[in-house]
């Protein structure tokens, strides 16, 4: 099984990247979520702690040329959930849940990222509390001809140890190709801070921008939280 410093230590660019999954002992739920940048826009970036979830933020706002498709909430609680993704559809699924709809849902009323002729492709996740434990993926990108494809992943017995890995891109390029296949099975360990430092680590060491990663305990939903910023 595949270690997460591993897996991302052999790519220098997986640009955006969501983790879900469950720990070995079955006691937590992890949600992992990292950035990387290439351009001084997107490098310009630090996360931060709120009380509804996590934001990104302008680490020096001078240096802000368009904060269209970098700052938004990469994490948002609702109610027993956790909704995890790369972009604005944050708000997109969580407004849609307050109104009775789906994840799914949400998602089919959005597409991938208007920056050609990357298309970024826009990845989500939800972890679901309450009546046991169960997460879904997400992946929306452009066609080869065009058009956005659509990807939904669920997850409703996770196996305890495994996570599942989906991020932008399959490496760096001109332009940059978008992930390809099904979610990446990782293999996660019990401590937060082992999950944490190898994340931190295995992230190519110009490119990596951010990273955030939070233990749910599934028996009451209390957390632990670490966050990781390039700009201390």
């Amino acid at each position: 099984m595949l270690f997460p410093e591993t897996y991302l230590a052999a790519n220098v660019y997986p640009g955006r990247g969501l983790l879900l999954g469950l720990t070995p002992d079955g006691r937590h739920a992890v949600a992992a979520y990292f950035i990387m940048g290439r351009s001084v826009n997107s490098r310009n970036r630090v996360f931060a702690a709120e009380p509804e979830g996590l934001r990104t933020q302008a680490y020096d706002p001078a240096l802000v040329s368009d904060a269209s498709l970098i700052i938004y909430w990469p994490m948002r609680s609702f109610g027993s959930s956790l909704i995890v993704s790369n972009g604005d559809q944050t708000d997109t699924i969580y407004s849609v849940l307050q109104q009775g709809g789906s994840f799914e849902q949400a998602l089919r009323t959005r597409e991938y990222e208007p920056d050609a002729p990357n298309y970024t492709p826009r990845v989500s996740g939800i972890v679901e509390l309450g009546k046991g434990y169960s997460y879904r993926l997400s992946i929306l990108k452009r066609g080869e001809q065009g058009g956005c494809i659509r990807c939904f992943y669920e997850y409703a017995e996770p196996e305890p140890g495994l996570g599942r890995l989906v991020h932008t891109y399959q490496g760096d390029g001109q332009p940059l190709p978008s992930f390809s296949g099904e979610p990446v099975t990782l293999s996660l360990p019990d401590d937060i801070d082992e999950l944490t430092e190898g994340l931190w680590r295995g992230l190519n060491g110009d490119n990596k921008v951010a990273l955030c990663v939070r233990y749910i305990q599934i028996a009451g939903g209390s957390y632990a939280q670490r966050i990781v910023n390039k700009h201390q």
